[in-house]
């Protein structure tokens, strides 16, 4: 059974359609303030087009920043082609737990009427209310290069302040998967009849629109699918395939994730911000500790979690999800006793002061690795929209510049040696108590942890 399992995987992989990548042309950034200085400098320098692909673009300093970087490069050249395709849902609400003011989307369109420029935020509605999926593709688009990350436009992936939330940021030069994230956005994510400017006031309301927003996500489920011009197949060099995903079943992103865990021949490394996955990746995770596979597992500390809220602050619902995230962290931990002891596996915990950890991503053995958005968790599984890059390393070309990722990534971390190192519930604040109690009373702590 395994080896037909494992067969299957690497027929998956074959069949796959990939564009060439020059090594020396994938650039790992080391931070979230180079990644925006790289932003800059790929505005300023952009001559031909601009897409941007984001969960959400604030109405904070540094969103204003890069979009007064945008409307100069306009100004400068009103030919550029300019398109920001946001998540409908979030652009049109304020944060959560946040008090009622002006909306991003507000925003936006005030910008628009001061720049008297054609539309450029677009709202991307994945289903007809947010909790059940929202736009989770990454990817910016300058010219040929593709600047990949899970960070979107705001203070703290910015660092623009005091605190920074920690990211993966590749630029890659490769004008034909930047043709293809444009392509992709263009054939799939530019229907006009649901994916609205959301820089103009006039813009619906959800409701009105939400047959073709079911009907646009069955059309995406059904037919959307990255397409690579002059497409090689599998071979001895370095390469890169766009995955799109959508949706549990049919969905090539996920599929892709399942046969990379399966082709681990020495050790899978895995970065996710909330430790919940799903029950397909948990049997994985366990077969492969099973026969003898290294497993390294780098998540976030609860308080490095974005929707950590100290003691000291007002608490509100969310921030009850960090502490439901650990508490499956210790299960798991607790269950891999044996593992972890004869250091089969290894779980690290990022932390560095008050800063908040984002990042995702697949490493297996010295030969692929892939970049996503996708949290490796149950709503990711199911009802975001997602993508990644697959890339493909057979002459560990990348190896250094993976090796010096990796190692910045663990540079915050601490490894747990036991699962009694991490709290349990008399440790949590008591409004987290009274909120994880009426969670388990109710038996909602599985459904909360399937869509949030």
């Amino acid at each position: 059974m395994f080896i037909n399992r494992l067969k299957r995987a690497k027929q998956h992989l074959e069949k796959m359609n990939y564009v060439p990548q020059v090594a020396d042309d994938i650039e790992f950034i080391s931070g979230p303030k180079a990644f925006k200085q790289a932003i800059i400098e790929l505005i300023r320098h952009a001559k031909i087009r601009i897409y941007f692909t984001a969960l959400y673009w604030q109405f904070d300093e540094a969103g204003e920043e890069i979009l007064a970087e945008i409307y100069q490069a306009k100004a400068n050249n009103p030919d550029l082609d300019v398109k920001i395709l946001i998540d409908w849902h979030r652009a049109q609400r304020n944060l959560i737990g946040a008090e009622e003011s002006t909306t991003n989307a507000d925003w936006y369109a005030k910008q628009r009427a001061l720049h008297h420029n054609d539309p450029m935020f677009f709202g991307v509605p994945i289903n007809s209310r947010e909790v059940f999926g929202v736009l989770h593709i990454k990817g910016f688009v300058f010219d040929d290069t593709v600047l990949y990350s899970g960070a979107s436009i705001n203070n703290v992936y910015l660092y623009q302040q005091e605190k920074y939330r920690y990211d993966r940021y590749q630029k890659i030069k490769n004008p034909r998967l930047a043709d293809s994230f444009v392509r992709f956005i263009q054939q799939y994510l530019s229907d006009p009849n649901v994916v609205l400017p959301l820089d103009d006031k006039q813009r619906p309301k959800t409701k009105e629109i939400k047959h073709q927003i079911k009907s646009f996500r069955r059309y995406l489920i059904a037919y959307a699918n990255y397409q690579l011009e002059s497409a090689v197949q599998f071979q001895d060099n370095l390469l890169i395939s766009p995955l799109f995903g959508l949706g549990a079943r049919d969905n090539l992103l996920n599929r892709t994730i399942q046969d990379l865990f399966v082709l681990v021949e020495q050790k899978l490394i895995i970065c996710t911000p909330y430790f919940n996955f799903p029950r397909t990746l948990q049997i994985k995770i366990r077969d492969l500790l099973n026969d003898g596979k290294q497993i390294e597992i780098i998540v976030g500390d609860k308080t490095a979690n974005d929707f950590y809220i100290p003691p000291s602050e007002p608490f509100k619902m969310a921030g009850g999800l960090p502490y439901l995230y650990e508490k499956n962290l210790r299960a798991f931990c607790k269950k891999f006793e044996h593992e972890i002891n004869n250091g089969h596996l290894t779980v690290r915990l990022w932390k560095d002061q008050d800063h908040s950890y984002h990042l995702k991503g697949i490493w297996v053995d010295k030969k692929y690795m892939l970049l996503t958005g996708n949290n490796l968790n149950p709503r990711a599984w199911r009802l975001d929209a997602e993508n990644g890059l697959f890339i493909s390393d057979p002459k560990q070309q990348l190896q250094p510049k993976i090796q010096q990722e990796l190692s910045e990534i663990r540079r915050y971390t601490t490894i747990v040696k036991h699962y009694s190192e991490l709290d349990t519930m008399e440790h949590y604040p008591e409004p987290v108590q009274r909120l994880l109690k009426r969670f388990a009373r109710i038996k909602a702590d599985k459904l909360i942890k399937m869509i949030l």
